[in-house]
């Protein structure tokens, strides 16, 4: 029972950074690290498993930099 509750977190830890990343990818980026905003496509796809596994993080400074 308690690895079935572990794995079904990790599971709903990653669909909703996967989520998120494509969305701070494509809007978030830019507001949040000024020196991405001309980043290019190569540059997001790059950087987008990073962001789906640090998405707790990034969404905090999102939040910060639009407040």
């Amino acid at each position: 029972m308690p690895a079935e509750l572990f794995v079904d977190a990790v599971i709903v830890y990653a669909v909703v950074g996967a989520v998120f990343a494509v969305a701070f990818v494509a809007w978030g980026v830019s507001r949040v690290d000024a020196h991405a905003a001309g980043a290019g496509l190569g540059f997001r796809l790059m950087i987008l498993p990073g962001v789906a596994a640090l998405w707790p993080l990034l969404l905090s400074r999102w939040i910060r930099v639009r407040s």
